[in-house]
């Protein structure tokens, strides 16, 4: 599981690498409210760890911005400051948790294993965009209410696609959850799963569309009111 740590300090960063590594996360780091946000909107995290004085601002700004447009990652907010104002401020503007510092690396892991448990529960609900609607529990799909036979690939681009509906997903992101399939890729076999399951979702009568963003990736974009 991707974890997004935006921390500045690098040495802490260093310190919870090997740890987190250890627990089963693959962790990307960004120092930035900047580097942060991008990262959130072409990158798809199993959670986020997210430090509130960041050099360029308020780091709940972050958490704020993911919220307005959808995004359901859960996020731990780390701070200095422990007062119940700041706890009250850090949650009201999107943060699922809170830690202060210092903090045990090990209260650290067990509050992103916690919230990845909770979390497991809302992905278990069926997620619809147009007329589309996936189970993620019975991964059954269903177009206009009758169901899509997909393969296992074209499956995993539109579970993906459609838990991040209405916002770009990265190619490189669709490469990395196809390779856990195939484990080798050919140059373009995000373009050739794409293309297929476009011609299967438009011959079940979806309104929903993959939308391609050139030289980023793709978006699944409901029906235009």
């Amino acid at each position: 599981m991707r974890l997004l740590i935006v921390e500045d300090s690098t040495e802490l960063v260093a310190m919870l690498r090997p740890l987190l590594a250890a627990a089963g996360f693959t962790i990307d780091h960004a120092v930035s409210i900047e580097d942060a946000t991008l990262m959130l909107e072409l990158g798809s995290y199993a959670a986020v760890v997210l430090d509130i004085g960041l050099p360029d601002g308020d780091g709940r700004s972050v958490v704020q911005a993911a919220r307005a447009r959808g995004d359901i990652t859960p996020v731990i907010l780390l701070t200095a400051r422990g007062s119940v104002e700041d706890r009250v401020a850090g949650l009201a503007a999107g943060g699922d948790d809170y830690l202060v510092k210092p903090f045990a690396p090990e209260e650290l892991i067990a509050r992103v294993q916690a919230l990845l448990r909770r979390s497991d529960l809302i992905a278990d609900r069926p997620v619809t965009c147009g007329n589309v609607t996936l189970d993620p529990a019975s991964r059954e799909v269903r177009t206009g209410g009758a169901p899509t036979i997909l393969f296992a690939r074209e499956l995993a681009i539109l579970e993906i696609l459609i838990q991040r509906r209405e916002r770009v997903v990265a190619k490189a992101q669709l490469e990395a959850q196809l390779f856990g399939l195939e484990g080798e890729l050919g140059s373009n076999a995000v373009e050739v799963y794409i293309h297929r399951l476009r011609r299967k979702l438009a011959e079940a009568g979806a309104s929903a569309q993959i939308v391609t963003v050139r030289g980023v990736g793709y978006m699944l974009a409901g029906p235009v009111a």
